[in-house]
């Protein structure tokens, strides 16, 4: 999956890219289509999984 596939504003797309991310986390993927539904996200990933950039 690609940022683009998650139905992300035009903006925030372009800012990924100039930073070179084309695909997300295992965790990105699962949050952020409940996040862009205004859902409340408690995750968990494994250390070392580039949760911060």
């Amino acid at each position: 999956m690609l940022f683009k596939d998650l139905n992300l504003l035009s903006p925030i797309l372009k800012a990924l890219e100039k930073q070179w991310y084309e695909n997300p986390t295992p965790i990105q993927e699962k949050a952020i289509p409940f996040i862009l539904e205004w859902r409340d996200v408690l995750g968990s990933a494994q250390t070392w999984t580039w949760k911060t950039a």
